[in-house]
């Protein structure tokens, strides 16, 4: 596939634009903390960027969670809302991978820019949409964990975050919870009280391979839970 293609960079152009516009009707905080998403899937949209993804809410270890399965495609669902980081600050998800793509991907640049598993949180630059911003969360095929690097096709205003890494833990859920405001400040130096958006995607367009996820019980909570 020729990654550097005009069809790549239109894909890059709208997922910047997608995350410009989140959202553009003024919205009320959203103070309600999502749950599972099978209580709430449709509180949300999909962006299809290369074919599409595959999403459905599935039984696994006896609970309902949403698989998602690509085999050379590449969607997201994302969820347009006001969240008050001053209120829910932390945000929890537990999520689990079948494969990654292999050691031999580099995440680093275009050809590689695929992941099995990521959640992203945005905040937006309003007309100016070059401000717009993102931390994607993600389970990297190559890349170390607690390693952070620009997007290969947005540059430093998206940027990669790897909190698990290669195939050692596939099959196994691993949860997480981050402090969004602490990160935001490590990722960009800026102090924010809110975001604008939240996506959850999992990709497989630019290495034309097959992986599949599941994600569960993704919240926005008050307080870091004990022990974490």
């Amino acid at each position: 596939m020729n990654n550097n293609s005009p069809r790549k960079i239109q894909i890059t152009a709208a997922l910047l634009l997608m995350l410009a516009l989140f959202p553009l009707l003024s919205l009320a905080t959203d103070t309600r903390l999502m749950t599972d998403f099978s209580t709430a899937l449709n509180d949300w949209a999909e962006r299809s960027f290369a074919g599409n993804t595959t999403y459905s809410i599935v039984t696994l270890d006896g609970k309902e969670v949403l698989q998602a399965e690509a085999s050379g495609t590449a969607s997201a669902l994302y969820r347009e809302t006001r969240i008050d980081l001053q209120q829910t600050p932390f945000l929890q998800w537990s999520w689990r991978i079948e494969n990654t793509f292999g050691p031999a991907i580099n995440e680093q640049s275009k050809p590689g820019d695929d992941y099995p598993a990521r959640i992203y949180v945005v905040r937006r630059g309003g007309l100016a949409f070059w401000r717009t911003k993102t931390i994607n969360y993600v389970w990297s095929s190559s890349s170390p964990a607690n390693q952070r690097w620009d997007n290969a096709y947005a540059g430093k205003n998206a940027q990669m975050w790897a909190l698990n890494s290669g195939d050692n833990q596939a099959g196994e859920w691993i949860t997480h919870t981050r402090d969004i405001r602490a990160d935001w400040r490590e990722a960009f130096g800026e102090n924010i009280d809110s975001l604008d958006g939240i996506a959850v995607m999992t990709d497989a367009d630019d290495s034309g391979a097959s992986v599949r996820s599941w994600y569960a019980g993704l919240s926005f909570l008050r307080e870091r839970p004990a022990g974490q």
